[in-house]
């Protein structure tokens, strides 16, 4: 590959991946105002990384966990935001989801030269698995964004999708608590209160 063609291969992917920007999730921001784009949501959890990295487990590379969340939602160019409460918590998990996921992968990270195609893909996979210590933490922060943006904007999604504390702690809350434990206990007494 020619330096010009890099750079071509470089330029396509971040223009692809400005579309991101359009794809608009069930989360609301904070101020209940509009729902946040997955542009957003990919930043605001790579500065919840940077904030919260005190409460990672010990030999957590933040790095590497911002470099995950930014990558993680790529995919939804292509498939749209899947919210973890629709349909009973099931279209989230579902094969065929996780299928047009991985094809989304193999199309928008096959846009980048080798290299980087290796490099980006390996962390997506390596979030999805949510495995290694790393992953377990990016996957906490991206289940506890969407809790607080409801917890301010007086329900969101907890309302649109009529889910329960129980629901909540078995979809969202155990995957907080496998890579950051003491932030799902602490956000846990704030939540309980909502659910009354």
């Amino acid at each position: 590959m020619t330096p010009d063609d890099r750079l071509t291969a470089q330029f396509a992917f971040l223009n692809e991946a400005d579309r991101l920007k359009s794809v608009l999730r069930a989360t609301t921001l904070v101020d209940g105002s509009r729902p946040e784009n997955s542009g957003e949501h990919s930043w605001h959890l790579a500065l919840y990384a940077l904030t919260l990295a005190d409460q990672a487990e010990a030999g957590v590379d933040i790095n590497r966990v911002i470099r995950m969340l930014l990558l993680h939602d790529l995919v939804e160019i292509d498939v749209g935001d899947v919210p973890i409460h629709s349909a009973n918590g099931t279209a989230h998990a579902a094969p065929e989801t996780q299928a047009a996921e991985q094809r989304a992968a193999d199309r928008i990270f096959g846009l980048l030269p080798p290299d980087l195609a290796r490099d980006f893909r390996a962390l997506w996979d390596e979030f999805e698995a949510a495995e290694t210590p790393d992953a377990r933490f990016a996957k906490s922060l991206d289940r506890v964004q969407p809790v607080m943006a409801n917890l301010q904007s007086g329900g969101g999604t907890w309302v649109t999708y009529d889910v329960t504390f129980d629901q909540l702690q078995n979809r969202v809350g155990t995957k907080i608590e496998r890579g950051a434990p003491r932030l799902w206990a602490w956000v846990r007494e704030r939540v309980r209160p909502y659910f009354g």
